[in-house]
């Protein structure tokens, strides 16, 4: 559902009583766990009992399973989520007492109200990158408020309130959120053509990024990736506008480079220098990620030289940074069956665009070493399949054995010509090493008819795959008797 944005957004504690309509999900939760700690009254409702529910619950936020439009009570706002449907009753019911709806964009922007935004914005790793720009301010005594798309493994949320200037979001470009926000500093990852079905061209799409960009405080700073050729292009163009930016990347012309990238173990490490756009050479530290893949290098670096651009101390920044062990969903490690070499080790990832499949894949395949990767992959959105689906199946033949489960449909209704099979079918390895399974249900028997001792397994998609992780650890378990 695309709810109109207000031209005038009331900061949070002047909304009144607060309704939220989809609660559960990882963005409108954290907002509302903001809001609930800024003393605002909170409500909300969704279909499903997700465990930031309980959190809320922590805070004495009532919620409500199912929707029902007795469930509005006396709010005098209500949040909806993107996925909501037209017909949702607490939507209906909100719209005919002509109460104040709002997108997640603007009860974000509300909740953020007094506090400078950090925002993370790119095609992919803005979650991951949010969440290691928190913990690198922690550690640097900025006590930031934030909001993640994903659960920081650090404290255990994916929102809160703290004491200092500066609220860190995850700007999300997918509906336009991150052209509403008020922003002070931000991060641009990178641009890649995503979100087309709203978009309609890579064009406009990556107009999209110059808009965020220009609308950026001119006193704050801009940290853009530029080894991706969208991130370069955006970096070129503002400074031809006379934008100052921070680039980052592997690149000789980054102004702060990693170098020395090494992956041992699961650990990623690197040292970070000045590029030659700046004086002096000297590393300004060195940064040890307990999380694997190289693609993690580019968001901890922008992470870093934002910490840095904004004042804080090298040596803590890089020191919150070695302590970051994770986001939920981002290469997260579900469980360990056996031992030595016999080990199965069963990870789930968020990835769903062919870029951070390739990624995934490539940090999935330095943990296997001589093992066998299996990959289970969900394809999410219609429209995305449709667009990147051969690119997806190409990304996925960095594995040994793929299994390509039918699409997650989520807010868009089915096509029956848009299928997992054009994945599967466009995977570039030996037709007895892919197989489409069409219902969802049998996947569980396919990887436990696939999965050998040695291998490391890969539940991968924004969709409802993430479920199936802790069931095969469970099933793996009891096969093995481990």
């Amino acid at each position: 559902m695309r709810i109109p944005v207000p031209d005038v957004i009331p900061a949070a504690e002047q909304l009144g009583r607060v309704h939220f309509v989809g609660i559960g999900g990882a963005g409108l939760s954290g907002i509302a766990r903001v809001m609930a700690r800024r003393g605002v009254p909170v409500t909300g409702s969704d279909d499903n009992d997700t465990p930031f529910l309980d959190q809320l619950r922590e805070l004495d936020v009532p919620c409500h399973l199912g929707y029902d439009a007795a469930h509005v009570g006396a709010a005098d706002t209500v949040v909806v989520t993107t996925a909501a449907r037209e017909d949702n009753p607490e939507v209906l019911e909100a719209r005919r007492r002509g109460l104040t709806v709002l997108p997640r964009s603007a009860g974000l922007k509300a909740a953020m109200s007094g506090q400078r935004v950090l925002a993370v914005a790119g095609t992919h790793g803005k979650t991951t990158t949010t969440s290691l720009l928190t913990v690198a301010l922690i550690a640097a005594g900025a006590d930031p408020s934030y909001a993640v798309g994903g659960v920081l493994t650090a404290t255990g949320r994916n929102a809160d309130l703290g004491a200092g200037p500066f609220f860190v979001a995850e700007a999300d470009e997918s509906d336009g959120a991150f052209l509403v926000y008020d922003t002070f500093g931000a991060i641009v990852l990178n641009v890649e053509a995503d979100h087309l079905d709203v978009w309609g061209t890579e064009e406009a799409y990556a107009a999209a990024f110059d808009e965020f960009a220009d609308g950026i405080d001119p006193a704050g700073p801009l940290v853009v990736g530029i080894d991706n050729p969208g991130g370069a292009r955006l970096a070129q163009r503002l400074r031809d506008r006379g934008r100052p930016v921070v680039t980052v990347g592997v690149d000789q012309d980054a102004s702060l480079r990693a170098v020395d990238i090494e992956v041992v173990d699961g650990v990623t490490s690197f040292a970070v220098v000045p590029g030659e756009e700046r004086t002096g050479g000297d590393p300004l530290a060195r940064i040890s990620l307990q999380i694997p893949g190289r693609h993690y290098v580019l968001d901890a670096l922008a992470a870093f030289a934002l910490g840095v651009e904004l004042g804080y101390d090298a040596a803590r920044l890089a020191e919150g940074l070695g302590s970051f062990v994770g986001t939920g969903r981002r290469m997260e490690l579900k469980g360990v069956i056996g031992s030595g070499a016999d080990q199965v080790r069963v990870y789930d990832s968020y990835a769903h665009h062919p870029s951070e499949i390739s990624g995934d894949l490539e940090a999935a395949r330095s943990v296997a070493g001589a093992g066998r990767l299996v990959v289970c992959f969900q394809p999410h959105l219609v429209s995305r399949t449709r667009i990147f689906g051969t690119e997806m199946g190409a990304a996925l033949g960095a594995a040994d054995v793929v299994l390509v489960l039918d699409v997650y449909v989520a807010r868009e209704d089915p096509d029956p010509t848009v299928t997992g099979a054009l994945v599967a079918d466009a995977v570039p390895l030996p037709a007895e090493r892919v197989r489409f399974v069409a219902e969802r249900d049998q996947a569980l028997d396919a990887l436990l008819g696939e999965v050998r001792p040695g291998d490391v397994v890969l539940t991968l998609g924004a969709g409802d795959v993430t479920a199936l992780a802790p069931v095969l650890v469970a099933a793996l378990r009891e096969r093995t008797g481990a």
